[in-house]
């Protein structure tokens, strides 16, 4: 399999292969993915500034990501300072695309633990400051879980209609002065952690 271009809506999103998930699997990596979509184009140089890091790793790490087609070259740079962008507006997979490559699904489990641990301290940084904000931004952010009883189908439906509902409100206050970006996480797992279902592929 190799990476394959996906699209949601107006959105284009990169389906992650084997040698872009073990490249993406590293912690400035995956951070310097995260800063170009938030930010948009930057410098090696001024990421490193952001994220607290030297040049030339992150130049490194950015070639290291373009090579697998997740970052690219505006071409706008001056002399020797490229600037970066990222090449798609999203990436995603399946876990199934790696069953049994064990180094594949090593890779998989630390990205999935480290998008875990950036969520836990981005909505940190929030708590810390929340108070300053006026009180119906307090009222409208936040967190929020339910709980539902569907077959692996069935929550597949479900990913799709939550997605169509993001894009619905993706830019439904552009050009507004009271307008704020924000970040909408989903998490969705099983609860019953004992009572792993027969799989199709199991006999």
């Amino acid at each position: 399999m190799a990476p394959s271009p996906t699209q949601l809506g107006d959105l284009t999103g990169l389906r992650l292969d084997a040698a872009a998930l073990k490249v993406l699997a590293h912690p400035l990596r995956s951070r310097l993915l995260g800063a170009l979509r938030v930010n948009g184009p930057a410098t090696a140089t001024d990421l490193a500034t952001r994220l607290k890091t030297n040049s030339g790793a992150t130049s490194y790490h950015l070639r290291k990501l373009e090579s697998v087609g997740l970052v690219s070259d505006t071409g706008e740079g001056e002399g020797k300072r490229r600037l970066w962008q990222a090449a798609t507006d999203f990436h995603t997979w399946q876990a199934s695309d790696f069953a049994g490559d064990e180094d594949s699904e090593t890779a998989l489990n630390w990205l999935v633990r480290d998008y875990a641990r950036h969520f836990a301290e981005q909505f940190d940084r929030w708590l810390d400051v929340e108070e300053v904000w006026p009180v119906e931004w307090r009222d409208a952010a936040g967190m929020s879980d339910g709980f539902v009883v569907a077959t692996a189908e069935q929550v597949e439906s479900f990913k799709a209609e939550l997605d169509e509902l993001v894009l619905r409100y993706r830019r439904v206050g552009q050009g507004n002065p009271n307008a704020r970006r924000l970040a909408v996480y989903s998490a969705i797992y099983p609860l019953d952690l004992d009572r792993a279902p027969r799989g199709s592929d199991q006999p």
